[in-house]
Order: C-alpha cells, then sequence, then structure tokens
C-alpha cells in the first residue's frame, strides 16, 4: 500500500513540525494548542502504521498487535482533537491579546 506508506511519511512530518513549533513557542495556551494537534499527527502516525502492518504480515500475532496500534492511534487522535477544540478559542484570544500590547 504506497498510498499508506505517503500518509505515515506525512503524518511523522507534521508531528516533528508541531514538536518544532512547540518547543519555540512561548505562550502558554499556544503550545497547548501544538500539543493537541501533535498529537493528532502522533496517533494517526501510530493508527496508520498498525493498517499498514496488516497487509504486510498475515499472522495471528500481528493482528493482535496492529489491533493494539489502531485503538492506541485512533484513541490518541481522539483526545487530542478535544483537545483542539477546547484550545483553539484559547489560544486565539491569546494571540489578540499579544497583539494588542504590541
Amino acid at each position: 500500500m504506497p498510498a499508506l506508506v505517503i500518509f505515515i511519511i506525512f503524518s511523522f512530518s507534521f508531528y516533528v513540525y508541531y514538536k518544532i513549533r512547540y518547543v519555540r513557542s512561548q505562550r502558554p495556551m499556544e503550545r497547548r494548542f501544538l500539543s493537541a494537534k501533535s498529537s493528532i499527527a502522533l496517533g494517526l502516525f501510530v493508527a496508520l502504521f498498525g493498517i499498514n502492518q496488516l497487509f504486510l504480515y498475515q499472522t495471528t500475532v500481528t493482528y493482535i498487535i496492529c489491533a493494539i496500534f489502531i485503538a492506541l492511534g485512533f484513541g490518541s487522535v481522539w483526545a487530542g482533537y478535544r483537545a483542539y477544540r477546547y484550545y483553539l478559542p484559547q489560544a486565539v484570544q491569546e494571540a489578540e491579546q499579544m497583539a494588542k500590547h504590541r
């Protein structure tokens, strides 16, 4: 599945990108917002990696491990999305306040 490999690479790239922005950010709400986005990207990476392994190997152990990867990945995506929705308005408000003070 070459398409899955491309999505795996993109999701890992976004994870690294958001983690770098997280480290460089000075604003607390923006940091939490970026952490939520990186959680979504990492969850997609883990879930897509698990799905990809299903196509490569067909053993019982692989199915069990892949099910764990997929469940953990989509759980991380879900938790990251909920945090993203929660911190988005706060990060926007923080950015507006910082713009007014400059």
